[in-house]
């Protein structure tokens, strides 16, 4: 492993570093984004006990934001339960708004290194190709080593360079479709809230069983 890296230039050393890096971020994502965590089951109902027995005060209400993403969101909505259900629902999307851009965390890096990495490894082919050339005029065609050699880096990084871009393009789309789906899913959760608070939607129905 080390030979091919030691045959691929110096552009394998930032190439390694955005596969350490793009490792790190698919880790910690998977981490973060975990359902459980950002939408807990029990707290629709939580909230809603706390609503009819009138207890939902702005403690709480402090308290829910700072519990989960979804607790952001409802507490955007309840802190203007004085108000209509627009108002609420308006709170709610600019909180979700908000939730977005806290779980796109790293999520520009990811997509940065899928797009950088292929790139390092297409300069890889050409200083390696460069160097073909280069032996090519110096000494002519009679030393095959040389010439393999700088074939051998121009391919080497440009592998390397795809094998970092192909996952981290992959998690990147994967990430972002499940921030989306968890988003939805929150707001959803938080509008039917809404709905039951002002007699929209019976209290049995959804999440607050």
């Amino acid at each position: 492993m080390l030979e091919l890296i030691f045959a691929g230039g110096w552009l394998m050393i930032p190439i390694i570093a955005c596969s350490i890096v793009s490792l790190a971020i698919v880790g910690e994502r998977f981490w973060t984004l975990n359902a459980k965590k950002i939408i807990p089951l029990q707290l629709v109902p939580q909230v809603w006990n706390l609503y009819k027995e009138n207890q939902l005060d702005n403690a709480h209400i402090r308290t829910l934001r700072a519990s989960s993403p979804l607790g952001q969101i409802l507490a955007a909505g309840l802190i203007n339960r004085q108000h209509g259900r627009e108002v609420m629902k308006e709170g709610i999307e600019e909180a979700g708004r908000q939730v977005v851009h806290q779980l796109e965390k790293f999520m520009n890096s990811l997509g940065t290194i899928a797009s950088i990495t292929p790139l390092l490894g297409l300069l890889g082919t050409v200083i390696g190709m460069i160097k073909v050339f280069t032996a090519i005029v110096a000494g002519g065609v009679g030393n095959p080593a040389v010439l393999a050699g700088g074939i051998s880096e121009a391919l080497l990084t440009t592998a390397a360079g795809l094998t970092v871009a192909i996952p981290s393009l992959m998690f990147h789309r994967y990430f972002q479709g499940r921030i989306n789906d968890l988003v939805l899913k929150m707001e959803e959760e938080a509008l039917k809230l809404i709905e039951v608070m002002h007699g929209e939607r019976e209290a049995d129905e959804g999440p607050l069983k």
